[in-house]
């Protein structure tokens, strides 16, 4: 199984804007927008798909992370920016089908044009984007050390450390370790400049 590691762009960058539709019908807004969140102690944005098998062997333990954090003022978005012409399990229908199939609590949206995959700088999914109430980056990079395969359980202590960090007020350690899993599947097979060779 061939993997892409995250960008690990510069902490203290400000979340790029975004307005998707939702295809979650039990999160809300059928639009939602970063400005929705204003209010919020922090923010994960998640770039994520449904085929992927790194997202997979997460997925229980990301839905969980949601619950256990949204009562401390932690919101979670989930972006799939995958060419669901090419990959149609990925499509917005099958996306809406996840979501409930699986309980998300949280929106899923679709960045049909890939352009806010690209203002992030995301790389592969699951890729990992905590921004705190400023809307700040304080933590970009894996969810645990456990892979598919792997004999290491899924438990999230690297990304819930830096929640835990983030709603404390503490200072979350610049060192950080890359998120690791497939690819974004970009349109024409035109990678942005910025993704690994």
């Amino acid at each position: 199984m061939v993997s892409t590691a995250s960008t690990m762009g510069s902490l203290g960058s400000p979340a790029p804007a975004f307005s998707l539709p939702n295809t979650n019908p039990a999160a809300g807004e059928k639009t939602v927008s970063l400005s929705d969140y204003a209010s919020n102690s922090a923010l994960l944005v998640a770039f994520i798909c449904n085929h992927c098998p790194y997202v997979i062997h997460i997925r229980e333990a990301l839905v969980q992370f949601a619950k256990d954090y949204a009562p401390r003022g932690l919101a979670l978005v989930a972006i799939s920016a995958n060419d669901a012409d090419n990959y149609p399990d990925d499509s917005p229908a099958k996306m809406s089908d996840e979501a409930v199939r699986h309980g998300f609590s949280f929106p899923y949206l679709y960045d049909e044009g890939q352009s806010v995959a690209k203002a992030y700088r995301a790389a592969c999914t699951p890729d990992f984007f905590l921004f705190n109430s400023e809307m700040r980056l304080v933590y970009r990079g894996q969810f645990d050390a456990s892979r598919p395969k792997s004999n290491e359980p899924v438990t999230g202590v690297d990304l819930r450390n830096a929640a835990d960090a983030v709603l404390a007020g503490s200072v979350i350690a610049d060192k950080q370790i890359p998120s690791v899993g497939c690819s974004i599947k970009w349109k024409d097979g035109g990678a942005p400049d910025y993704f690994p060779a």
